[in-house]
């Protein structure tokens, strides 16, 4: 009979804290208002292709959040559109690399603190130069009052955190000074 209990307890745990769910492209995707205050060189403008991320996990429903790479890619080029910088031909003079290295998470607490780390780079296409190369760990932390359910809080700080990396790499790219000579833009 123990084990009947024990189980209907696990049973009643799960149903109760739901199932994990991986981060979702809006919570990712980097707000207007945050694209807005920024300002980037003429050359970067309309210039820039995204090459598939590489790395990231799918997420076990019976386990933890996880941030996946199609999903991050689709939240990066959606926050590269809004910031003008994505090109809509596929002969864009400049490409982005984007590797999502790692993605800390706690195993368990009342806040959740996520750190994602991504190496990002940037090449001109013509030439293979490197313009811009360097990788990003930002953390994000979702707390109680985001929400009580665990899987929903671990969900939200993943979220949090590939939107606060996504938002500082516009930040150096806002700060990369492009000469219009050093990139070949003929398209």
């Amino acid at each position: 009979m123990s084990l009947f209990r024990l189980l209907s307890v696990a049973v009643f745990a799960i149903a109760l804290t739901g199932c994990a769910s991986s981060a979702k492209i809006e919570g990712m995707t980097v707000s207007d208002n945050q694209v807005q205050t920024l300002q980037f060189d003429k050359p970067l403008h309309d210039n820039l292709q995204l090459n598939p991320v590489n790395g990231g996990e799918a997420t076990n429903p019976l386990w933890t959040s996880e941030i996946d790479g199609p999903a991050f890619q689709a939240a990066l080029q959606q926050s590269l559109d809004k910031a003008g910088l994505l090109s809509t031909s596929s002969h864009a003079p400049l490409a982005l690399q984007a590797n999502l290295l790692r993605v800390e998470q706690p195993l368990f607490g009342l806040d959740f603190k996520v750190t994602t780390e991504v190496e990002y780079t940037l090449v001109e296409k013509a030439s293979g130069k490197v313009l811009f190369r360097e990788t990003l760990r930002t953390p994000f932390t979702a707390g109680v009052g985001d929400s009580l359910v665990a899987v929903k809080r671990l969900r939200l700080a993943n979220e949090g955190a590939a939107k606060e990396n996504i938002a500082a790499l516009l930040k150096r790219l806002s700060a990369l000074k492009v000469d219009a000579s050093q990139v070949s833009l003929s398209q």
